[in-house]
């Protein structure tokens, strides 16, 4: 059902709102996909906060002009849907991927991501970034390294003096009970 002036408007304000606070985009191919295909992967995209709409281009670019996803606007040909990270930069890249796994009919036509267009062959690259509590967990280990190092380091010699006494201790003993 064709949409009227005011609905798309409305359209367009609302992907402009999401476009403005969303971390990365990817278009992606729909053409052949099943309502309930296509039902099924908004329910998985909506599991992992990315946004999901299949949004005409010239609508698109107009929601686009003045957020970090202008660029994307030209590239936009034949009939897409755009998928939103809101949280996770590599979550809407996933959730395509997944999918994609299962239904050759979803392709990946472009990833964008700070603001750079990338092609969709890129989106393997976009989908393995970590997600927010693996890049602290990463970050809090490599704080935490040097100072594991250290302390190992500082109590080494306490291990090695002790070791030693024992080694001493285990061959007095040793001395005591061979016959003499």
């Amino acid at each position: 059902m064709p949409l009227n002036l005011e609905d798309k408007k409305e359209l367009v304000a609302e992907v402009a709102e999401v476009a403005k606070t969303a971390l990365s985009v990817v278009a992606a191919e729909n053409r052949g996909l099943t309502v309930s295909q296509m039902t099924d992967l908004r329910a998985k995209a909506r599991a992992q906060g990315v946004y999901m709409r299949v949004v005409k281009n010239t609508l698109a670019r107009k929601a686009f002009a003045g957020t970090a996803f202008e660029p994307v606007g030209p590239k936009l040909k034949g009939p897409l849907l755009l998928a939103f990270s809101k949280d996770d930069p590599g979550a809407a890249a996933r959730v395509v991927r997944a999918f994609a796994k299962d239904n050759e009919k979803l392709v990946a036509t472009l990833v964008s991501l700070g603001g750079e267009v990338l092609s969709g062959k890129d989106l393997e690259k976009v989908a393995t970034l970590p997600t927010r509590d693996q890049a602290r967990a990463q970050l809090l280990g490599l704080l935490m390294a040097p100072m594991q190092q250290l302390a190992a380091v500082v109590a080494a010699p306490g291990t090695d003096l002790v070791r030693v006494i024992a080694a001493f201790a285990d061959k007095r003993k040793g001395e005591a009970g061979a016959p003499a």
